[in-house]
């Protein structure tokens, strides 16, 4: 699969996020890499920042944003053909969103989202 066509689906995937809580993001970036870092190649999304949960008042507006990356080369690893590809992203994509979110990894899996 292409970048570009890589890319469509991140962008699809978030399109699918409910508008209720696309709202209440704050401050956060989704970009695609080619390779997760090297402490975590196994990795198929990343999320970077301070959760919502986390957010006191010493976190300000002016903070940088946020970010989830979602890590195209891992990702087409595990995935045979372009249909789980799309179905990965879109997990990974609310995984990573649910972290923003303050969702933990523990609770995610039980919720059937690991």
């Amino acid at each position: 699969m292409s970048r570009e066509d890589f890319e469509d689906a991140v962008r699809d995937a978030l399109d699918e996020i409910p508008d209720e809580l696309a709202e209440i993001m704050d401050n956060v970036v989704v970009l695609v890499e080619d390779e997760a870092p090297p402490d975590g190649p196994e990795l198929l999304g990343l999320y970077e920042g301070t959760p919502l949960t986390e957010r006191t008042s010493w976190w300000a507006a002016g903070s940088l944003p946020d970010r989830i990356t979602v890590f195209r080369n891992p990702t087409l690893a595990v995935c045979r053909d372009r249909d789980e590809v799309v179905a990965e992203v879109a997990v990974t994509v609310i995984h990573e969103i649910a972290h923003h979110f303050g969702i933990d990894d523990e609770r995610l899996g039980e919720l059937g989202w690991d």
